[in-house]
């Protein structure tokens, strides 16, 4: 069980680091917090991601998103509840007033609360996409390999190889951004144009996900 050829892994690693760099409303929020507030937040995003990604893992393999397929109401619904939630976003960052971020004692507990905040909001914004759950089901089943065990579990095993070529790919995007925005973020000025910038973008990703089609 298992016994894939060299071929199959050489083809689905590669194809799946293409996804991994690929632009969308998930990088664009990842490198958005991690430009703004650090690589802490980045990752914060990051882990929600991925906790989204496994589950639209385990959807795939026992069918679930199979749902967004075949049917046109549940795509229009999720489709609009993520631009929705990508549009309000964008319009929380336009309104921030883009306050720097302090190395102070005080700020400790509300750094933790706003990590927790964006790892939800990282979930939901990867979640929402119904783009994603039909990536995986037109994706994951080009890797199943008669009599290598149960189809199910084969989409899980490449599920969940997924978020670990995810691991490998991402952290370090965000260590570079970290890196190349270090500078400029004890700025309240330039925050403020950070944060108007990632807002014009998550509203624009959310207006491109509501126009899209099944």
């Amino acid at each position: 069980m298992f016994d894939y050829s060299l071929m199959h892994w050489v083809t689905f690693v590669s194809a799946t680091i293409l996804l991994n760099l690929s632009p969308g409303p998930d990088m664009a929020f990842m490198l958005g917090q991690t430009i703004k507030r650090g690589r802490a937040f980045g990752f914060a995003a990051l882990l929600g991601m991925w906790l989204a990604t496994a589950c639209y893992a385990v959807f795939a393999a026992f069918g679930l998103s199979a749902i967004l397929l075949t049917s046109a109401s549940a795509f229009i619904v999720m489709k609009w509840a993520g631009a929705i939630y990508l549009i309000w976003l964008g319009y929380q960052a336009l309104r921030s007033r883009g306050a720097a971020i302090l190395p102070d004692d005080t700020a400790e507990f509300e750094s933790v609360v706003s990590k927790n905040t964006i790892f939800n909001q990282g979930f939901l914004v990867c979640l929402l996409n119904p783009k994603v759950a039909l990536f995986f089901l037109a994706f994951l089943p080009q890797f199943v390999v008669t009599g290598e065990g149960p189809a199910a579990l084969q989409l899980l095993l490449h599920g969940i190889l997924v978020v670990v070529v995810s691991g490998i790919v991402e952290p370090p995007m965000i260590i570079i951004a970290d890196r190349l925005s270090h500078r400029v973020r004890s700025s309240v000025r330039i925050g403020r144009w950070l944060d108007r910038c990632l807002g014009v973008l998550l509203i624009g990703l959310g207006f491109k996900l509501a126009m899209s089609k099944q």
